[in-house]
């Protein structure tokens, strides 16, 4: 089986892959400070649940927002799964061509994704990730990747909100009942929800225009069902986008 992992700043996500079929996916919070011992019993653990040994994983690959985590994932590969674990990076063949200024800056689920929403839609694509931050991230109809948009995320504006404004309290976030809120916590539902619909719905419709081309939408990520049902631009929601996409990239260097 093909252990794929995904570091986020928030949260890791991983699966593991028979083929093309994902066998099983969980998730759980990144801590920045994890050995490689650590994430070795980690998944050992988790692995068990489903009566899946470390054994039982013959290839890896890592794509890392966090800097620190990435050796220490390819050192868990090392060590306990005994092979030497891809990273999605410079020098690893996507598929894809890369036209921005600066492609040793892209970061790597950013990339990731995008290779993930051409497989599916073809090109133009563009995907929308809710993530730590709401990336937007666009492919050309040859198939390239042309740059995207970075916006605040929506638990950190939910955060900032609350922790700046000493009368407003930290909520849980749910679909709101309504756009006018009748008390305090539905206004801010009410805000975050419809506020970040608005935005996704105003980002996605420059990127057409600026494509000159209705370019199909993915979304993904933990609060992408949270926010897209009040989208107009959303063609689909996929939680599973990022893993496919290192699936792909795997099978691109295997």
């Amino acid at each position: 089986m093909l252990l794929v992992v995904d570091v986020g700043n928030t949260q890791t996500h991983f699966g593991t892959f028979r083929g093309a079929e994902l066998v099983e996916h969980w998730r759980f919070a990144t801590v920045r400070e994890s050995t490689a011992d650590q994430l070795g019993a980690a998944l050992r653990n988790l692995l068990e649940l489903r009566g899946v040994g470390l054994a039982d994983l013959e290839a890896s690959v890592v794509s890392s927002t966090v800097p620190q985590l990435e050796p220490e994932w390819m050192s868990m590969a090392q060590r306990y799964l005994g092979h030497r674990m891809l990273a999605v990076g410079p020098g690893l063949r996507t598929g894809m061509a890369i036209r921005i200024d600066n492609p040793r800056e892209l970061g790597a689920d950013r990339l990731v994704n995008a290779v993930a929403a051409h497989a599916r839609l073809g090109g133009p694509c563009i995907s929308v990730d809710f993530g730590t931050a709401v990336n937007y991230d666009v492919v050309s109809a040859e198939g390239e990747y042309l740059g995207g948009v970075i916006a605040p995320g929506v638990e950190i504006s939910l955060d900032a909100l609350t922790s700046r404004g000493a009368k407003l309290p930290r909520i849980d976030l749910v679909t709101p009942r309504s756009v006018i809120g009748k008390g305090t916590v539905d206004a801010i539902r009410s805000g975050i929800v419809f506020g970040f619909a608005a935005q996704v719905d105003g980002v996605v419709t420059r990127i057409r225009e600026e494509l000159g081309t209705e370019a199909p939408t993915i979304a993904t990520g933990g609060l992408a069902t949270i926010v897209v049902p009040s989208t107009q631009t959303i063609d689909e929601v996929d939680d599973l986008l990022t893993l496919t996409g290192l699936r792909l990239i795997y099978e691109h260097n295997a």
